[in-house]
C-alpha cells in the first residue's frame, strides 16, 4: 500500500481524519451471525500489508460460540483465509478513545477465488447474477431495534430503558415525537457516528414498542446498503452504550411487545436504459413486477432460515403483532408479508416484510434478492392481490426454525443463486445452533412440567 493511502480514502473517512494522526485500523469482516471478526492493527502496519490472515472456521461458529461440522472434507484444520481490504467501506470507529478507522475486508482462498460461504461474498455472488442478466438490483433496508436497560442476568426479564423523563420508556406510541425525545442524548450520538462515517439516515421514529426506534436508510446499491447495516449495528450499540443502556436487534426481546424487522425495498433497473423495471412506458406496472412478487410468494417460505435464523425470530410472526404471518401481498397494506409502497413509477418497488433485524445484513438481503430473480427468470404470476387484514388469512410460513431449515436444505434453486457451499456451510452451523437449544430447559417449562405432568 502506498505511503499516501489516506489520500485516497472516502471523504468522510479523510474529513474525520483532518489534522490528526491515526492511530489504528480495525481489519473486519463479518461472520455468519454478522458479527465483526477481525484485527487490530497500527495503522503504520496496515500500510504495509497488502492483506491479513483470519482460520476459515470463523465461518464455522454459532452465535453461541460453539462450532459447526461445516469444514468439509479435510477435516477441521483451520486453514487460512486470505483477507483483503475494499478501501470503499474505510470509515471512522468514532468512539474510541484514539483516532481509528473500519475497513471491511473480502475473505479468498489461497488461490485468489472468493470464499464462498464468506456473506459479503455471497451477496456479491448474488448481485452479479442480476448484472449478467442486464439488471441493477437497488435495495433500501429499514432498521428497528430496541433501546433496553441494562440486562446481565439471561434469567432476569428485558426491560426497556428509562427515558429522559425518567419513566421507562412508553409503548404503542409510534411515531410519537415526544417519545422519540425520551432517547435524544442516545440518538444525538447515533446522529453524531454517522455523520462522522459518512452515512445517511433517511429519518428516525419512534416504533410500537416499548423503547423501539427505527431509522431508514436512502436506497442504493445492495453491497453498500448491507455493509451501512454491518456498521449501524455496531454504531448504534456503541451511542446506547454511552447512555447506560443497551441496543438490542433481537428479533422478539420483549414478549408483549412488537418484534423488529428489517423491511427491505426492492426494485430493479434495466442497465442499458437506466428504467426501473417495475414500470412500463407509460407508468403502468409491468409483468416484471408481478413476476418479482410471485418470486417472494414462491421462494421465501424456503429462505425464512437466513431472514429469521433464530429461534427467538419465529416468536416476531405473531398475529395482529406488526408481524406478517403469510405471504399474501397488497398494495399499501402493512398486514401483509409482501408490501407495494405508495411510489410514482420510477420508483416502484416491492418490500419484503419477512426479515428479522437479526439475520445478518448480507445474507438478508442476498436470499430476497434471489427469491426475486427466480420469479423473474420463472416468470410466474402471483396470486391475486390481497385486500383487507391479511391478519385474518392463513398462516404459510415456517413457525419454528427446524422446519424453515428442512425448506431451506430443499431449495436446490435457491442454493445455485446463493451457492451450493454456502447453502451447505450455512444449514450445518444453523442446525449445530438449533441443536444446542433443544438441549436447554426453559422457566416455562420448570414451571408448569416439574410438578403438574
Amino acid at each position: 500500500m502506498s505511503d499516501d493511502w489516506t489520500a485516497t480514502l472516502p471523504e468522510a473517512a479523510r474529513a474525520y481524519l483532518d489534522g490528526r494522526r491515526l492511530d489504528e485500523v480495525e481489519c473486519i469482516i463479518s461472520d455468519l451471525p454478522g458479527i465483526a471478526r477481525g484485527k487490530a492493527v497500527p495503522s503504520s502496519k496496515f500500510m504495509r500489508q497488502e492483506y491479513f490472515h483470519l482460520p476459515d472456521s470463523i465461518f464455522y461458529q454459532t452465535i453461541t460460540g460453539d462450532w459447526g461440522e461445516a469444514a468439509g472434507e479435510d477435516g477441521f484444520i483451520e486453514r487460512d483465509m486470505i483477507l483483503k481490504p475494499d478501501m470503499s467501506t474505510a470509515t471512522a470507529a468514532p468512539w474510541t478513545g484514539d483516532w481509528t478507522l473500519q475497513v471491511i475486508h473480502d475473505a479468498y482462498d489461497r488461490k485468489g477465488k472468493l470464499i464462498e460461504f464468506a456473506p459479503r461474498n455471497v451477496l456479491k455472488r448474488v448481485v452479479e447474477l442480476y448484472r449478467k442478466q442486464g439488471l441493477e438490483p437497488i435495495v433500501a433496508p429499514e432498521m428497528e431495534f430496541f433501546l433496553v436497560a441494562r440486562n446481565i442476568d439471561p434469567a432476569k426479564k428485558i426491560e426497556p430503558m428509562m427515558g429522559r423523563s425518567g419513566r421507562p420508556a412508553a409503548a404503542r406510541q409510534a411515531y410519537s415525537m415526544t417519545a422519540v425525545d425520551e432517547f435524544g442524548p442516545v440518538i444525538d450520538d447515533i446522529y453524531d457516528f454517522a455523520e462522522a462515517q459518512g452515512f445517511e439516515i433517511d429519518g428516525i421514529t419512534q416504533e410500537g414498542g416499548a423503547g423501539q426506534l427505527e431509522i431508514n436508510l436512502v436506497h442504493g446499491d445492495p453491497v453498500k446498503l448491507a455493509d451501512e447495516v454491518f456498521y449501524f449495528k455496531r454504531l448504534i450499540r456503541e451511542a446506547a452504550l454511552r447512555h447506560d443502556c443497551y441496543a438490542t436487534f433481537m428479533a422478539k426481546p420483549i414478549a408483549d411487545e412488537p418484534g423488529s424487522a428489517m423491511h427491505i425495498h426492492h426494485s430493479v433497473l434495466d442497465i442499458e436504459t437506466g428504467q426501473n423495471i417495475f414500470s412500463g412506458p407509460q407508468g403502468g406496472e409491468t409483468d416484471a413486477f408481478f413476476h418479482y412478487i410471485a418470486g417472494f410468494q414462491n421462494h421465501l417460505p424456503s429462505a425464512i432460515a437466513v431472514i429469521a435464523p433464530y429461534v427467538n425470530s419465529y416468536r416476531r410472526y405473531v398475529r395482529e403483532h406488526a408481524a406478517p404471518i403469510n405471504l399474501e401481498w397488497g398494495r399499501d397494506n402493512r398486514t401483509t408479508g409482501i408490501r407495494v409502497p405508495l411510489s410514482g413509477p420510477k420508483s416502484r418497488r416491492v418490500e419484503n416484510r419477512l426479515a428479522g433485524m437479526d439475520c445478518n445484513p448480507y445474507l438478508g438481503i442476498a436470499v430476497s434478492l434471489a427469491c426475486g430473480l427466480l420469479g423473474l427468470n420463472e416468470e410466474k404470476r402471483p396470486d391475486r392481490q390481497f385486500k383487507g387484514d391479511a391478519y385474518e388469512g392463513e398462516e404459510d410460513i415456517p413457525r419454528e426454525m427446524g422446519a424453515a431449515l428442512d425448506l431451506f436444505d430443499e431449495a436446490k434453486d435457491l442454493h445455485d443463486i446463493l451457492g451450493p457451499e454456502f447453502a451447505r456451510v450455512y444449514s450445518i452451523v444453523k442446525r449445530a445452533e438449533y441443536e444446542e437449544f433443544l438441549g436447554v430447559i426453559s422457566p416455562w417449562e420448570r414451571e408448569h412440567l416439574l410438578l403438574n405432568v
